[in-house]
């Protein structure tokens, strides 16, 4: 088991639920590629409310569900395999916003993961 800790970089991808990326839900391909990249992992959020550069609201509630909620995939890696991400966010992101920020990991754990 591999145990890590230090410097690293979260990336936050703020999309809409509805978000297409070649047919395919955009917060799915980005899921796919990081995996395919050798991220550490990444998660998938959905909001129950809030806008962004439409300043539609869109909310969760049943009597006006909305079928866009907000999404914020979260990953947190090495800058080096941050780095590795941005390409393709910037061909798969055409509405959005993509946000990065230093951190400090205490604890990761995991098997068959050596890079950050």
């Amino acid at each position: 088991m591999v145990k890590i800790s230090g410097q690293a970089r979260r990336m936050r991808i703020y999309i809409g639920e509805s978000n297409k990326y070649k047919g395919m839900l955009l917060y799915h391909a980005i899921v796919l590629k990081a995996k395919e990249l050798g991220l550490a992992g990444a998660t998938v959020f959905r909001g129950i409310e809030g806008f962004g550069a439409t300043s539609r609201i869109k909310v969760a509630r049943i009597l006006d569900l909305s079928n866009d909620l907000p999404i914020v995939i979260e990953i947190v890696d090495s800058i080096e395999y941050i780095e590795k991400l941005l390409p393709f966010l910037d061909e798969a992101v055409t509405v959005g916003l993509i946000t990065q920020e230093d951190v400090e990991i205490i604890k990761y754990s995991a098997k068959n993961n050596t890079h950050i």
